[in-house]
């Protein structure tokens, strides 16, 4: 057995441990402290001022693009994911923040396609299948939308979550646009699909997923639509003794499911230019 293969066992295993560790532990760090969501809240209101900012007006609209250089590696297909989150992370204790961004491009679409694609919440099932197990609105007025999801992340264990979010849209002009998603709840789920499937309680959460807000940006440009997504999401900490081993793998999910979600953004509105799909009307 390789080295590589003796070390991946030995990461799965302290996952697992950390998972049942969680599942030990009692109120005090199933949900995140005053200070943590306090720390969040504050490193949110960073984060949506420089976005204000940046959409306020039409140079630097998107924070990675603009440039000769990125704009090329983009319109050759390349996605562009970069990690945000401060080296020297802001103090949350008992929770981590994780900050990424990721950029794309697909030509010949435009920013009504992608809006109308972001509001079909109806439709989500099948373009970000099997993360999105089912979406729905709850009630809108204008570009002002609540909206509930049924989430599903897999990777050495498979976690399903019910959540809910408050999106809001916008539009500097006709070609420039953007959106924030901000969570209101996020409740993990106990057997689902099954006969005994229930909403797990404070003291049963693992903390995988404790607040997670998401940013739209996107612009018409160069014969198609320029479209960045910033996920900023705080979830519980790592025990100590072991980050060696879970560290990467925590740090992965979030860049795995923006990259998943971009991706499969991309590739929705490419099929809906060959007409192999047809995008739900918005807020459904």
């Amino acid at each position: 057995m390789s080295e590589w293969r003796v070390l991946g066992r030995g990461v799965a295993v302290a996952i697992l441990g950390w998972v049942v560790l969680f599942g030990a532990v009692g109120l005090a760090l199933a949900e995140p402290t005053a200070a943590a969501t306090a720390t969040f809240n504050m490193y949110i209101g960073g984060v949506e001022g420089r976005l204000a900012r940046q959409h306020g007006s039409l140079g630097g609209f998107l924070g990675a693009s603009g440039t000769a250089d990125i704009d090329a590696r983009l319109r050759r297909g390349e996605l562009i994911v970069e990690k945000l989150t401060p080296a020297k992370g802001p103090d949350l204790p008992g929770a981590m923040l994780h900050h990424w961004r990721a950029t794309a491009f697909v030509r010949g679409a435009t920013v009504t396609e992608l809006e109308q694609l972001l509001k079909g919440f109806s439709g989500y099932p099948l373009i970000y299948s099997p993360e999105v197990v089912r979406a729905r609105m709850l009630a809108g007025q204008g570009d002002r939308l609540q909206v509930e999801m049924r989430v599903r992340q897999k990777h050495v264990i498979t976690v399903v979550m019910d959540t809910a979010y408050e999106v809001e849209f916008g539009r500097l002009d006709a070609g420039h646009g953007y959106s924030a998603s901000r969570s209101t709840r996020i409740s993990e789920i106990d057997s689902p699909g099954t006969r005994n499937e229930r909403v797990m309680n404070v003291r049963e959460e693992h903390g995988f997923l404790w607040r997670q807000n998401t940013y739209w940006s996107y612009e018409e440009r160069d014969g198609g639509l320029y479209m960045q997504i910033e996920s900023v999401s705080l979830t519980r900490a790592i025990p100590a003794g072991l980050g060696w081993a879970i560290r990467p793998f925590v740090e992965s999910v979030p860049r795995e499911s923006l990259e998943f979600t971009l991706r499969s953004t991309c590739d929705a509105l490419k099929q809906a230019q060959d007409g192999t799909v047809q995008l739900v009307r918005a807020g459904h």
